[in-house]
């Protein structure tokens, strides 16, 4: 079997047909601070917005953003929608092969959020949709492009919403074209009636489309197998793969049986679009001949890093690496930087990877639970950490006399010593704004003691489009009650016992 850097390799030799229902996913930023005088409705305030190809078009552009080759079949309107989606592939993904039928008679898909900028809260969503079947004429131009590139793709995607592009012949005829070239098909399903995908080679239903569609009653991980198991069967496919949001994903194999893998510990922002990022890079996988397990595994990555995104996002070949793969291993003295130019080094090699910084600083002088759990949930929302620690003069100009307990470089290996931090840099400063504007971070976390207008740095974060994440504390633990407690007496020494050995 293939390591996954040598599937990764693999990616950009493979072609992957996706066709279902395109649409506009239109995403509108604002803040919510008061009530329409008009009716007890919130009022946003606008702050910016931003369209992006959503539906299977995003399975579309998933695709290309792992570096496979995409060619992508669907039906667009005759409206202002349709020419944003037209030049969205064009400005964007130029590479995607695009086969658009034009149907006057129905809109363009589009589907507006109102989004809380500051919460990442979708307020909410307006849609404008046709779910109708589309005409015979149009079936006959989907089902021609599809066989016309049949015999030069590795793999299909059928991403159906159920709008009225993937009809029962669409969907028959295309699996039956890719069965007849030894193609795997991967489904995205709707509805209840799985039979219509008989003869897929994967189907990924979330765990309520699968009870939906199996009638099963599910309440546990044994009824999601073998609800599962049924699905298979009635679909006569090779494997089912269930996605359970925050409860990982459960694989069920026709021939080897089921596999469940936890999701990935993130920060949640945005689910939009992530059962997408999961079909695309299924079919990437499966197109250059993974397993499906090694699929899975690295479908649930990509879905980790996705929904730490806000919008309709896609995920990188470099993201889906550093998801998977753990860093280069540094020993504790290895994170720890006095140059700052050093820093640079290490943050421009990271932006090449096109990987999450964030930031987090504070004295540290005494690690305890609190600083360990603010760590580990900067680390969980980003893909590197940079940590900047305040040193020994900054320190005894913030908190008095008799402080830091410990040295700087004593501090920082015990902070390097975490799995969760990737680097510490020891700043002279009293505040870290000059390092934080250097560091450039995505995401700026501290504890909930702070308010958010008191978060240094909070303004230069959110400016360059980044976000401030405050973590709850752990009651009962501070730095300054662990200097300030009194020490308990040395309980006395026990009595010598008399000895028995022999004197001599």
């Amino acid at each position: 079997m293939d390591s996954f850097e040598q599937q990764l390799a693999k990616f950009k030799q493979a072609t992957v047909l996706c066709i279902g229902d395109l649409m506009l996913d239109d995403f509108i930023y604002g803040e919510v601070s008061r009530i329409s005088p008009e009716a007890p409705a919130p009022v946003i305030v606008v702050k910016r917005e931003e369209k992006v190809i959503g539906g299977a078009g995003n399975v579309a552009r998933g695709i290309a953003a792992l570096g496979a080759n995409s060619i992508f079949v669907g039906v667009m309107g005759e409206d202002d929608a349709a020419r944003m989606v037209a030049r969205a592939f064009l400005e964007e993904f130029p590479t995607i092969e695009t086969h658009l039928m034009v149907d006057p008679a129905r809109p363009t898909t589009r589907k507006v959020r109102f989004v809380s900028e500051h919460h990442s809260t979708h307020l909410l969503r307006a849609d404008w949709e046709v779910a109708r079947p589309v005409s015979a004429e149009i079936e006959r131009s989907l089902i021609n492009a599809c066989t016309g590139v049949m015999p030069r793709v590795d793999a299909v995607v059928l991403s159906d919403y159920a709008k009225g592009v993937l009809t029962a012949r669409v969907i028959r005829t295309v699996i039956d074209a890719a069965r007849a070239h030894s193609k795997p098909v991967i489904v995205d399903p709707k509805g209840v009636d799985f039979s219509i995908y008989r003869g897929a080679t994967l189907i990924t239903p979330n765990q309520k489309e699968l009870a939906e569609a199996t009638r099963f009653a599910i309440a546990s991980e044994a009824d999601i197998v073998a609800a599962a198991e049924a699905l298979a069967g009635i679909a006569d496919c090779a494997a089912v793969l269930v996605t359970r949001s925050e409860a990982g994903m459960t694989l069920y194999r026709a021939s080897g049986g089921s596999l469940h893998v936890p999701a990935y510990p993130v920060k949640v922002r945005d689910v939009s679009g992530a059962g997408d990022t999961v079909a695309a890079v299924l079919a990437v996988m499966l197109g250059t001949e993974a397993d499906f397990e090694t699929a899975m595994r690295a479908a649930n990555a990509a879905a980790a890093v996705v929904v730490g995104k806000r919008g309709t996002a896609t995920v990188s070949p470099s993201e889906l690496r550093s998801r998977i793969l753990p860093p280069a291993s540094l020993a504790s003295e290895e994170k720890i930087l006095f140059d700052w130019s050093v820093l640079d080094e290490r943050l421009a090699e990271w932006r090449r990877q096109d990987l999450r910084i964030g930031f987090s600083n504070g004295c540290f002088d005494l690690l305890h639970p609190g600083h360990v759990k603010l760590m580990t949930a900067a680390r969980a929302s980003c893909d590197r950490l940079v940590v900047g620690l305040n040193s020994d003069a900054s320190v005894r100009r913030l908190k008095g006399a008799g402080r830091p307990v410990q040295g700087q470089y004593a501090r920082a290996v015990v902070l390097a010593g975490l799995e969760a931090v990737d680097l510490v840099v020891i700043f002279e400063q009293d505040n870290p704004l000059d390092l934080i504007r250097r560091v450039r971070p995505s995401v700026l976390v501290k504890g909930a003691d702070y308010r958010m207008d008191e978060v240094v740095g909070r303004e230069v974060v959110e400016a360059a489009g980044g976000k401030v994440l405050l973590v709850e504390l752990v009651p009962g633990h501070s730095t300054s009650a662990l200097v300030d407690r009194p020490r308990r007496p040395a309980p006395p020494k026990p009595a010598a016992r008399p000895s028995l050995a022999p004197k001599r």
